[in-house]
């Protein structure tokens, strides 16, 4: 029986994908293994790196891991947003290696026999597959569930729009079947994931807030977290997206991405929104949904960004105050727009970058802070090494040590004693301790 070693790059789209492949790889009798990044996969018939091309750092990780795994012995087969818009670099870094874009890897199984017959092959059309059908029934207490792949933006600085098909929405029927069959297999924390989560039904005449309404009707303990949502889509179902996060099985948070503090460069990124749109939805989520934690991300340094749109964007993040900011360096994507453009000094971008961190650091930390003495209700989902992680109704992180690993998929209240930036920390008390409530 073939071996297959499977190792995971990016989000959870990508990691859903990976879910797919390895429960189709399974039913074909053909035995996998799942490894983090760095491990030595030695001794497999073929390896798989399904691969992100989001950042330019990312991708020079992948490269690297790529040329070392050329090397091995192994069949080498490439998948991923990688594979989809950048197969050039692939062939480049490793021209041996197959090429599987996302949209063709529920055929993994014909085409890994394919490989071992023939060698390299290259698969890297679109495939438009209703990848729901293909959800397999998880072990764990998270259990991941793509709605859809592609978008319908046209963002100057992104290049996964050129590695996934167009906008293809999957079946909600399956989803919900997905999401039903899982929750009876044990899973508690249901993550929900695409490209875009926004953009979700524009193709099939419905959109996320419908699918949301249909979810939390399932019967079962469990909580629902959205993945990525583009603010450009929210006008089209923002009241209905607000009232399902009301239902006790939503975790109250929503990862909307600004990008810049500037309405200039939000132009210039082809981002069709304004700041003050974006406001509007934030504090109407806060009005609505008590406790509700926001993400966003922010790109520092793009090619066009003055100091003066830096200072706008720092102000921004200082007078929203989102939960959480993941910033990113500026980094020029093949095939964009903005790789065309003459691009900021690197200190520059450097220097901005650290100076945005610094604040939003000691702002989370003062965020989370607000829990010291508290008590909270936490779903416990993951083992990360002496610690068990978890968490609260809104998606707040937290981190125990005086739990073992039967604690996951439970919940448990746990009294607050310590915060960083990153997470809060406390220690389990039991299940029958009521709770306080505190916002977000």
């Amino acid at each position: 029986m073939p071996s297959v070693l499977i190792e995971t790059y990016g989000c959870t789209l990508n990691q859903a994908d990976s879910d797919i492949m390895e429960s189709l790889l399974k039913q074909g009798g053909i035995g996998v293994t799942r490894v983090s990044h760095g491990s030595e996969p030695k001794g497999n018939d073929f390896v798989i790196v399904n691969t992100c091309t989001v950042k330019k750092a990312t991708e020079q990780r992948i490269r690297e891991r790529l040329r070392a795994m050329a090397h091995l012995g192994s069949r080498l087969v490439v998948t991923g947003c990688m594979a989809g818009a950048n197969r050039d670099i692939i062939e480049a870094t490793a021209p041996d290696a197959s090429i599987v874009s996302p949209g063709n890897i529920t055929g993994i199984c014909q085409i890994l026999a394919e490989i071992g017959e023939k060698g390299k092959v290259v698969y890297d059309k679109d495939g438009r597959t209703d990848k729901s059908y293909y959800i397999p029934a998880s072990n764990s207490a998270i259990s991941r569930i793509p709605v859809s792949e592609g978008c319908l933006s046209s963002c100057d600085f992104c290049e996964t729009r050129f590695a996934r098909s167009p906008l293809n929405s999957f079946s909600e029927e399956l989803i919900l079947h997905a999401i039903a069959m899982n929750v009876k297999n044990g899973a508690k924390e249901i993550e929900l994931t695409s490209q875009d989560m926004g953009a979700y039904g524009a193709d099939r005449k419905t959109n996320i807030a419908n699918l949301l309404e249909k979810a939390v009707q399932i019967e079962g303990e469990f909580r629902i977290r959205v993945g990525m949502m583009n603010p450009e889509h929210l006008h089209r179902y923002f009241d209905e997206l607000v009232e399902s996060y009301g239902n006790e099985k939503m975790y109250k948070f929503i990862h909307l991405p600004v990008q810049s503090g500037s309405n200039k460069v939000l132009r210039e990124m082809e981002r069709r929104y304004t700041i003050e749109q974006f406001s509007d939805y934030l504090k109407e989520l806060r009005s609505k949904v008590p406790g509700i934690c926001i993400e966003t991300d922010i790109i520092v340094g793009y090619p066009t960004e003055t100091e003066e749109d830096f200072l706008e964007t720092a102000e921004m993040v200082n007078g929203l105050r989102p939960t959480i900011t993941n910033i990113s360096k500026f980094g020029l994507r093949p095939h964009t727009a903005a790789a065309k453009l003459r691009q900021l000094p690197g200190p520059v971008v450097k220097d901005r970058s650290i100076r945005l961190a610094r604040m939003v650091k000691k702002m989370q930390q003062e965020d989370f802070a607000r829990y010291l003495g508290r008590r909270v209700r936490v779903l416990f989902t993951e083992a990360n090494g002496s610690s068990i992680t978890g968490r609260t109704d809104s998606y707040i992180p937290v981190a125990v040590n005086n739990l073992d690993k039967g604690s996951i998929g439970k919940w448990v209240w746990v009294d607050i004693s310590g915060n960083s930036y990153a997470c809060i920390i406390g220690k389990a008390i039991g299940s029958k301790l009521q709770p306080v409530e505190i916002r977000a």
